[in-house]
Protein backbone atom coordinates (compact mmCIF):
# COMPACT_ATOMS: atom_id res chain seq x y z
CA UNK A 1 0.00 0.00 0.00
CA UNK A 2 1.13 3.44 -1.10
CA UNK A 3 2.42 5.53 2.28
CA UNK A 4 0.46 8.49 1.29
CA UNK A 5 -2.50 6.51 1.90
CA UNK A 6 -1.81 4.97 5.03
CA UNK A 7 -1.01 8.32 6.11
CA UNK A 8 -4.29 9.22 4.92
CA UNK A 9 -5.93 6.62 7.07
CA UNK A 10 -3.90 7.65 10.09
CA UNK A 11 -4.91 11.43 9.53
CA UNK A 12 -8.73 10.35 8.90
CA UNK A 13 -10.02 6.47 10.48
CA UNK A 14 -13.11 7.00 10.40
CA UNK A 15 -14.40 8.05 6.25
CA UNK A 16 -17.36 5.88 5.32
CA UNK A 17 -16.97 3.13 2.37
CA UNK A 18 -17.88 3.58 -0.87
CA UNK A 19 -20.12 0.97 -2.69
CA UNK A 20 -20.63 0.08 -5.97
CA UNK A 21 -18.68 2.56 -8.01
CA UNK A 22 -15.78 0.68 -9.17
CA UNK A 23 -15.98 -2.73 -11.08
CA UNK A 24 -13.08 -5.08 -12.17
CA UNK A 25 -14.09 -7.45 -15.37
CA UNK A 26 -13.05 -11.18 -16.56
CA UNK A 27 -10.33 -9.27 -18.69
CA UNK A 28 -8.74 -7.01 -15.64
CA UNK A 29 -10.15 -3.20 -16.81
CA UNK A 30 -11.40 -1.20 -14.38
CA UNK A 31 -14.61 0.62 -14.52
CA UNK A 32 -16.27 3.62 -12.89
CA UNK A 33 -19.48 3.19 -11.93
CA UNK A 34 -21.31 6.55 -11.68
CA UNK A 35 -24.83 7.17 -10.61
CA UNK A 36 -26.59 6.26 -14.07
CA UNK A 37 -24.22 2.94 -14.34
CA UNK A 38 -25.44 1.77 -11.25
CA UNK A 39 -29.18 2.49 -11.70
CA UNK A 40 -28.68 1.05 -15.17
CA UNK A 41 -28.50 -2.54 -13.11
CA UNK A 42 -25.85 -4.91 -11.45
CA UNK A 43 -22.21 -4.83 -12.70
CA UNK A 44 -22.03 -8.63 -13.59
CA UNK A 45 -24.66 -11.58 -13.82
CA UNK A 46 -28.64 -11.41 -14.00
CA UNK A 47 -29.72 -8.14 -15.73
CA UNK A 48 -26.02 -6.64 -16.24
CA UNK A 49 -25.46 -5.04 -19.22
CA UNK A 50 -23.05 -2.61 -21.22
CA UNK A 51 -24.78 0.54 -19.50
CA UNK A 52 -24.24 -0.79 -16.04
CA UNK A 53 -20.80 -1.43 -16.60
CA UNK A 54 -20.09 2.39 -16.41
CA UNK A 55 -16.55 3.93 -17.83
CA UNK A 56 -13.34 2.34 -18.28
CA UNK A 57 -10.45 3.97 -16.80
CA UNK A 58 -7.55 4.42 -19.10
CA UNK A 59 -5.53 6.05 -16.92
CA UNK A 60 -2.13 4.50 -16.39
CA UNK A 61 -1.55 6.37 -13.56
CA UNK A 62 -4.78 6.18 -11.79
CA UNK A 63 -4.61 2.25 -12.75
CA UNK A 64 -1.57 1.65 -11.33
CA UNK A 65 -2.00 3.06 -8.20
CA UNK A 66 -5.86 1.07 -7.99
CA UNK A 67 -3.52 -1.89 -8.97
CA UNK A 68 -0.86 -1.02 -5.81
CA UNK A 69 -3.76 -0.11 -3.11
CA UNK A 70 -5.83 -3.36 -4.17
CA UNK A 71 -6.39 -5.97 -1.55
CA UNK A 72 -9.74 -7.62 0.77
CA UNK A 73 -10.76 -7.47 3.41
CA UNK A 74 -11.45 -10.46 6.20
CA UNK A 75 -15.10 -11.25 5.40
CA UNK A 76 -13.52 -11.54 1.46
CA UNK A 77 -14.58 -8.23 0.39
CA UNK A 78 -12.04 -6.43 -2.54
CA UNK A 79 -11.71 -3.02 -2.25
CA UNK A 80 -9.08 -0.29 -3.47
CA UNK A 81 -8.13 1.99 -0.33
CA UNK A 82 -8.19 5.51 -1.96
CA UNK A 83 -6.60 7.76 0.91
CA UNK A 84 -9.22 7.44 4.19
CA UNK A 85 -11.28 5.50 2.14
CA UNK A 86 -12.41 2.18 1.13
CA UNK A 87 -13.90 1.59 -2.28
CA UNK A 88 -15.41 -2.00 -2.45
CA UNK A 89 -15.16 -3.18 -6.02
CA UNK A 90 -17.97 -5.07 -8.04
CA UNK A 91 -16.22 -8.42 -9.77
CA UNK A 92 -17.42 -9.79 -12.97
CA UNK A 93 -15.58 -12.66 -12.90
CA UNK A 94 -13.03 -12.82 -9.60
CA UNK A 95 -10.92 -10.72 -7.71
CA UNK A 96 -8.14 -11.64 -10.02
CA UNK A 97 -7.05 -12.04 -13.69
CA UNK A 98 -4.34 -13.91 -15.01
CA UNK A 99 -1.92 -13.03 -17.73
CA UNK A 100 0.64 -15.60 -18.99
CA UNK A 101 4.20 -14.22 -19.71
CA UNK A 102 6.06 -16.03 -22.53
CA UNK A 103 8.07 -18.61 -20.07
CA UNK A 104 4.66 -19.53 -18.65
CA UNK A 105 4.92 -16.86 -15.53
CA UNK A 106 2.00 -15.71 -14.29
CA UNK A 107 1.31 -11.89 -13.55
CA UNK A 108 -2.29 -10.74 -12.18
CA UNK A 109 -4.19 -7.90 -13.82
CA UNK A 110 -1.92 -5.62 -10.76
CA UNK A 111 1.40 -6.31 -11.79
CA UNK A 112 2.08 -9.16 -9.15
CA UNK A 113 4.02 -12.16 -9.88
CA UNK A 114 2.68 -15.40 -8.69
CA UNK A 115 3.19 -18.77 -9.48
CA UNK A 116 -0.28 -21.20 -10.10
CA UNK A 117 -0.86 -24.35 -8.18
CA UNK A 118 -3.59 -25.63 -10.14
CA UNK A 119 -6.19 -25.07 -12.82
CA UNK A 120 -10.15 -25.33 -12.96
CA UNK A 121 -12.18 -25.32 -15.98
CA UNK A 122 -16.25 -24.40 -15.17
CA UNK A 123 -19.12 -25.05 -17.48
CA UNK A 124 -18.44 -22.74 -19.68
CA UNK A 125 -14.85 -23.29 -20.73
CA UNK A 126 -13.70 -20.54 -18.69
CA UNK A 127 -9.98 -21.39 -17.33
CA UNK A 128 -8.98 -20.08 -13.94
CA UNK A 129 -5.43 -20.65 -12.25
CA UNK A 130 -5.45 -21.12 -8.22
CA UNK A 131 -2.24 -19.59 -6.75
CA UNK A 132 -1.02 -18.09 -3.27
CA UNK A 133 -2.83 -14.65 -4.01
CA UNK A 134 -6.15 -16.43 -4.39
CA UNK A 135 -8.18 -17.74 -7.73
CA UNK A 136 -8.22 -15.82 -10.94
CA UNK A 137 -9.70 -15.99 -14.34
CA UNK A 138 -7.10 -16.20 -16.70
CA UNK A 139 -7.19 -13.60 -19.59
CA UNK A 140 -9.03 -14.61 -22.60
CA UNK A 141 -5.97 -13.90 -24.73
CA UNK A 142 -3.94 -16.59 -22.84
CA UNK A 143 -6.08 -19.17 -22.79
CA UNK A 144 -4.45 -21.04 -26.11
CA UNK A 145 -0.95 -20.60 -24.26
CA UNK A 146 -2.53 -22.49 -20.88
CA UNK A 147 -3.81 -24.87 -22.98
CA UNK A 148 -0.28 -25.76 -24.35
CA UNK A 149 0.92 -25.78 -20.87
CA UNK A 150 -2.14 -28.06 -19.85
CA UNK A 151 -0.76 -30.31 -22.02
CA UNK A 152 2.56 -30.32 -20.62
CA UNK A 153 0.48 -31.49 -17.53
CA UNK A 154 1.77 -27.38 -15.82
CA UNK A 155 -0.94 -27.68 -13.44
CA UNK A 156 -3.54 -30.19 -12.59
CA UNK A 157 -6.83 -29.77 -14.12
CA UNK A 158 -9.95 -29.52 -12.24
CA UNK A 159 -13.60 -29.14 -13.27
CA UNK A 160 -15.73 -27.01 -11.05
CA UNK A 161 -19.02 -24.79 -11.57
CA UNK A 162 -18.99 -21.04 -11.28
CA UNK A 163 -20.92 -20.26 -9.20
CA UNK A 164 -19.15 -22.64 -6.34
CA UNK A 165 -16.23 -20.26 -6.75
CA UNK A 166 -16.78 -17.14 -4.69
CA UNK A 167 -17.81 -19.73 -1.89
CA UNK A 168 -15.25 -22.21 -2.45
CA UNK A 169 -12.01 -18.87 -2.54
CA UNK A 170 -13.54 -16.92 -0.46
CA UNK A 171 -14.68 -13.62 -1.69
CA UNK A 172 -17.92 -11.77 -2.57
CA UNK A 173 -18.56 -10.65 -6.22
CA UNK A 174 -20.93 -7.71 -5.17
CA UNK A 175 -20.03 -6.09 -1.66
CA UNK A 176 -22.75 -3.65 -2.94
CA UNK A 177 -25.06 -6.63 -2.60
CA UNK A 178 -24.21 -8.00 0.09
CA UNK A 179 -24.71 -4.70 1.98
CA UNK A 180 -27.64 -3.82 0.27
CA UNK A 181 -28.84 -7.51 1.61
CA UNK A 182 -27.74 -6.78 5.14
CA UNK A 183 -29.97 -3.99 5.42
CA UNK A 184 -32.58 -5.21 4.10
CA UNK A 185 -32.66 -8.30 7.04
CA UNK A 186 -32.34 -6.01 9.41
CA UNK A 187 -35.54 -3.73 8.78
Amino acid sequence: MDDIVKAAMAKWPNVPHCYGWLGLDERGRWWMRDAAAQAAGPFAGPGAHAASRGSELRHAGLIAFIGRNYTCDDEGQWYFQNGPQRVYVELACTPWVWRLQPDGGVVSHTGQPTDAQEALVDERGWLYLVTPLGVGVVHSQDVAQAAQLLEQHRWPLVDVRSATLPERYGFVPSPAARRASASNAIR
